[in-house]
C-alpha cells in the first residue's frame, strides 16, 4: 500500500470478488496499490471464496456480507463499512447475475422472473447500493462510485438478458449521477472489453466475443488481462476525475470505436 498513491488515504468497497480472476479483484488490488484501504462484500456460499481472494489481495482486507436481494444486508451496510474502516470514500459494483434462461437460451421466450432478476441484480443494485451508502459517501470530501459494464448499443448472440440489464445499468449510474451529485457524490462506470473470468465461462459464446476483441481492437485486446481495466476504476474513483461524473469509460482496446465488430485490426507496421 502506498502512502503516496491516487487514493492514498481512500477507504473503498469493493463488491464482486469471487476469486483471484474477478476483475474486482484486480480493482481491490490496483486500489490498495494506490494507496487505498479496501473492504470486500460478498454472501452466502460465496463469502467462503471471497475470503481465500481476499487473502491473496497485498493486503488482506476484511469481507462483510451483502446480499443485494436481501433487504436487511443492504440496511446494515453503512453502519457495517462505517465500523471497519471509519467512513467511506469510493464504491466498486461489480456485480451481475442472469439465469440460463435469461442468458444463453431464447430472448423472446426468457420468463418474466429471469429478465427481472438478471435486472434487480445487475442494474437496480448500483442505484441501491448508492442510495444506502448515500450518508458516508457524503459524509467527506466528495464520493466516488465505479460499476462495470459491457458494450450495451449492440445485440450479441445468446448474451440477451444480460446485454438488456447493462444497458439498464448505463441509464441506472446516469440518473444516480442526476440524484448524488449535489451530495458531491460522482457516480460513472468502466466498459471493458471481455476478460476471462469464472462468471464469463456462464456467458455462452464467451470465447467468440474475446475472438471479436482480438481480431477487431484497434490497440489489441487480451481477454486475459484485467489490470487495464483496474487501472481505469482506480482513476475514477481518484481526485483526477473529481469533475466527471454520469460517464461511461470505453477500456476495450478501442472496439466501440470501430464500425465493424467483426472486422480484423488492420495490419502493423
Amino acid at each position: 500500500m502506498s502512502a503516496h498513491g491516487l487514493l492514498a488515504g481512500r477507504r473503498i468497497l469493493v463488491t464482486g470478488v469471487l476469486n483471484r480472476q474477478s476483475i474486482a479483484w484486480h480493482v481491490a488490488a490496483a486500489a490498495q496499490e494506490q494507496g487505498a484501504e479496501v473492504l470486500l462484500s460478498s454472501f452466502g456460499r460465496l463469502l467462503r471464496h471471497t475470503r481465500k481472494a481476499a487473502a491473496l489481495l497485498p493486503v488482506p482486507p476484511a469481507v462483510v456480507e451483502l446480499d443485494v436481494t436481501d433487504p436487511a444486508t443492504v440496511e446494515r451496510l453503512a453502519d457495517e463499512v462505517v465500523e471497519q474502516l471509519g467512513g467511506l470514500d469510493g464504491l466498486v459494483h461489480a456485480m451481475a447475475f442472469g439465469t440460463p434462461e435469461a442468458v444463453g437460451g431464447s430472448f423472446v421466450a426468457c420468463p418474466p422472473t429471469d429478465a427481472a432478476d438478471a435486472f434487480t441484480v445487475s442494474a437496480h443494485s448500483l442505484a441501491l447500493l448508492a442510495g444506502a451508502l448515500r450518508g458516508p459517501l457524503a459524509a467527506g470530501d466528495g464520493g466516488s462510485v465505479v460499476g462495470l459494464t459491457f458494450e450495451s448499443r449492440f445485440a450479441f448472440p445468446r448474451y440477451n438478458w444480460m446485454g438488456v440489464a447493462k444497458a439498464a445499468l448505463e441509464a441506472t449510474s446516469r440518473y444516480t449521477a442526476l440524484e448524488l451529485g449535489p451530495d458531491r457524490i460522482r457516480v460513472n462506470l468502466v466498459s471493458a472489453g471481455p476478460i476471462r473470468t469464472f462468471a464469463a465461462r456462464g456467458v455462452p459464446g464467451f470465447d467468440d466475443l474475446a475472438s471479436l476483441w482480438e481480431a477487431g481492437a484497434p490497440l489489441g485486446w487480451d481477454a486475459r488481462d484485467a489490470v487495464p481495466v483496474a487501472d481505469a476504476c482506480a482513476f475514477l474513483l481518484s481526485d483526477l476525475a473529481r469533475a466527471v461524473t454520469g460517464e461511461i469509460l470505453h477500456v476495450d482496446g478501442g472496439m466501440h470505436a470501430v464500425a465493424a465488430t467483426t472486422a480484423p485490426a488492420p495490419a502493423r507496421p
